[in-house]
């Protein structure tokens, strides 16, 4: 899934080509939006929350401005390309959910996960209940501090992939987060040392991240060098060699994978069989899934 530094390059990239811009005219192709027309509103601004975008627009005679909301999930995108252009040799025609055409620019969101639009001043219904924006100009470190510690014992990524927590990070940040701090995942967040340094920690990552396409975390740009831990089970780890193990972290049915080197990462770890893995992507994504989910790792203390 798309984690906040993508989500925010994605925002950045709408803003310039929609904001200051009349909609022309709008389909957006979601069963509860089918008759919704956004023809004749200017767009004001499109940004990011953590891992939603917003799309604010102008409000017309009579009627009050609008925001459409996207989330990307896993396979979702947004393009953007020069209105009259082809740009269909990209994108499935049947993955197009919404279509925002201006004089100069088109956007195309294609297979997203979510599509609403709610009036602006709504938009707290949607995105409240999320946690300091990794990204965000009103990022805090001591108000995410005050909401990862709340629950002291919680495995430190479960905490961080909970948006309620902080917005912003996914599995990938959260693994290599945890293998620089070195610190397991499935430590108490209780037991960090210094729970403001691992924050600030986790924003320099975005944030050095976020003007490129590719995640960087070692400062090495070689394929196969650009991280640490994630999706590198069953290859040496990059700092001392011992093989990067991968186990699930969280609870049902919102439980993730926690990649880590048992040697590099000292702390709590998940019961482990010592079965062979292969990184993610590596075999069919049934099989792995099917391998991952098995019951073979619960976390010990």
């Amino acid at each position: 899934m798309p984690e906040g530094d993508v989500v925010w390059r994605t925002a950045r990239r709408l803003h310039a080509a929609l904001a200051g811009r009349e909609v022309l005219s709008s389909d957006l192709r979601w069963p509860s939006l089918a008759t919704a027309d956004l023809s004749g509103r200017d767009v004001l601004e499109v940004v990011s929350a953590g891992k939603h975008l917003l799309t604010r627009l102008a409000g017309t005679a009579g009627e009050a401005p609008l925001t459409l909301h996207s989330h990307l999930r896993m396979e979702g995108s947004w393009y953007v390309e020069r209105t009259g252009s082809d740009g269909n040799g990209r994108r499935s025609a049947s993955g197009v959910r919404a279509v925002l055409v201006t004089a100069a620019w088109t956007a195309v969101g294609h297979r997203l996960g979510v599509l609403e639009l709610v009036p602006t001043a709504a938009e707290g219904d949607l995105v409240g209940h999320l946690g300091p924006d990794l990204l965000g100009p009103g990022w805090d470190t001591a108000e995410a501090r005050r909401r990862l510690l709340a629950a002291p014992g919680r495995a430190l990524g479960e905490a961080l992939l909970d948006q309620r927590v902080l917005a912003g990070v996914g599995t990938f940040y959260m693994a290599e987060a945890c293998f620089l701090a070195g610190v397991s995942p499935w430590t108490p967040v209780g037991d960090l040392p210094d729970p403001a340094a691992f924050l600030r920690l986790v924003h320099r990552l975005l944030d050095a991240n976020k003007d490129r396409v590719q995640q960087v975390t070692t400062g090495d740009l070689r394929r196969g060098r650009q991280n640490y831990a994630h999706a590198r089970s069953g290859l040496p780890c990059l700092r001392c060699g011992t093989t990067v193990r991968v186990a699930l972290i969280g609870r049902a049915p919102q439980e993730r994978t926690a990649f880590y080197c048992p040697r590099c990462q000292p702390g709590p770890a998940p019961t482990d069989d010592g079965r062979a893995q292969q990184p993610l992507g590596a075999q069919p994504r049934r099989r792995a899934h099917a391998s991952a989910a098995r019951p073979a790792y619960r976390a010990r203390r």
